[in-house]
């Protein structure tokens, strides 16, 4: 599995411009708003989430978004959802909880990850994700995070939670 080191390897090998800020462990949304009022960007909550079908998704939201499990797996095309556990999180993504991050879809080589993607994070100029660790920020832009993206072979689909509907890739910037 690859960690924060091999992360950032990857982003210099691959052209991904980035900025990491090292901060105290945060463990959950609400915590550490005085550590995000810092970092530019749109700020991130990411649920790992498996179906009633044993499929495993990974949903990256901006972090005030409300996300309704009850109707997102009738958006998603998804059986019925509910957390996935951390074994599973640390084998396919290789983090732990409340390390949760779309940067992990880096360790699912099986690609047994659907990737989930807020639109509100799709069109922002800047998105924060922990690099592997919750102990750090690291900050991209939509096309670094595109390019990311790209380069391990994942296309990500847009939902607007706001709407509760799937939506085509604002193009790149």
């Amino acid at each position: 599995m690859k960690g924060r080191d091999d992360l950032l390897q990857f982003f210099a090998a691959h052209g991904v411009e980035h900025i990491t800020h090292d901060h105290p462990a945060v463990f959950r949304v609400e915590e550490g708003e005085e550590i995000k009022a810092r970092i530019p960007g749109a700020h991130t909550k990411n649920l790992f989430l498996k179906d009633a079908k044993d499929q495993l998704w990974l949903v990256s939201a901006e972090g005030h978004a409300v996300i309704d499990l009850k109707r997102l797996h009738h958006v998603i095309g998804s059986a019925r959802l509910s957390f996935g556990n951390s074994a599973l999180m640390e084998e396919t993504l290789g983090v732990t909880p409340g390390s949760v991050t779309a940067f992990g879809l880096i360790n699912d080589r099986d690609r047994r990850v659907r990737f989930v993607l807020d639109r509100t994070l799709a069109e922002a100029e800047l998105v924060n994700f922990h690099p592997l660790t919750n102990t750090a920020t690291t900050t991209v832009s939509n096309q670094a995070f595109r390019r990311f993206l790209t380069a391990i072979g994942v296309e990500p689909m847009v939902v607007d939670f706001e709407a509760m509907a799937v939506v085509e890739m604002a193009p790149a910037r």
